[in-house]
């Protein structure tokens, strides 16, 4: 059973603003995983998509892009599940930098 994680990640910078932040870093997004790739990424709306790869494991993940606050959420699998709370706390470092 996979184990979803969800942060939300106040801004002043506006919607558009803080979707281009988020495009042009999705590269730093792999630091939320040690040894991960960012694959498969795409934008739908303001919601960017992807999929982190990891230890032969697929973490798949959305990022919600509001006015005022981005909402990450990753689905972590099972066998990635005993990373959780480094997973939530490296997303809302690197979401945060980001965003400044």
């Amino acid at each position: 059973m996979s184990q979803p994680i969800t942060v939300d990640i106040p801004h002043k910078l506006g919607r558009a603003e803080a979707r281009q932040r988020l495009a042009n870093g999705i590269g730093q997004l792999t630091s939320l995983i040690p040894g991960s790739a960012v694959t498969a990424n795409r934008w739908e709306g303001d919601t960017l998509m992807f999929n982190l790869e990891a230890l032969g494991q697929r973490v798949a993940t959305q990022i919600e892009v509001f006015d005022d606050h981005v909402r990450a959420t990753l689905d972590l699998p099972a066998f990635l599940a005993f990373m959780a709370d480094k997973v939530r706390a490296a997303l809302s470092g690197t979401g945060r930098k980001l965003l400044q």
